[in-house]
């Protein structure tokens, strides 16, 4: 992989609700390939899924399971080959733990959201770090309304927003992964 220091994670805890109480959101089957796709086209290392509801996590690991058996791997050999790349985590530090035991030392942990801090930086900042190849770092996404500020807080940068062509920027987590992604790691933008 070429972004082998590039790695993400969903999660869905913690999350926020509507009026920032922090909660679990449900994980979507869409979540698994819809994200992993593009983290396959950027070529990042790893995928991770952070949900710590055990049914929730009966459907992924049945849907990574089913991709990673002869029979997903006959049905469709490029899901196969996505979800090969897909971690699934009960809680946040245990991304950090894998990633520590992985690599040997601490990511830099990206935040994103719609929203900017006193940390926020730039996609052509973030990009030109990355390709110096010189640190690993753990780009998050939250689902829900947002990764609660007490976790935020704990990033070393945010991203700035996906700004589109008005001030709506309200985009599902899928299209933001893709967008963001692109924006880093894309030929036609480094």
């Amino acid at each position: 992989m070429i972004n082998h220091n590039v790695f993400i994670a969903l999660l869905h805890y913690p999350a926020m609700d509507r009026e920032g109480r922090t909660i679990i959101t449900s994980f979507t089957t869409m979540d698994l390939h819809d994200i992993a796709r593009p983290a396959r086209a950027y070529e990042i290392n790893t995928y991770y899924i952070v949900q710590p509801v055990d049914g929730q996590r009966y459907i992924i690991k049945k849907q990574i399971e089913y991709w990673l058996s002869q029979e997903g791997l006959r049905t469709n050999p490029t899901r196969n080959e996505v979800v090969k790349m897909v971690k699934l985590c009960y809680t946040f530090d245990e991304v950090l733990e894998d990633l520590q035991a992985q690599r040997g030392r601490r990511p830099i942990i990206v935040g994103t959201d719609a929203r900017t801090y006193t940390n926020t930086v730039s996609y052509r900042w973030l990009s030109e770090e990355i390709h110096k190849r010189e640190k690993d770092f753990l780009i998050v996404f939250g689902t829900g309304y947002g990764i609660p500020p007490s976790l935020m807080n704990t990033f070393d940068y945010i991203l700035e927003p996906v700004y589109g062509a008005g001030d709506w920027n309200h985009l599902s987590v899928r299209n933001a992964v893709a967008i963001i992604l692109d924006r880093l790691l894309s030929r036609n933008r480094c």
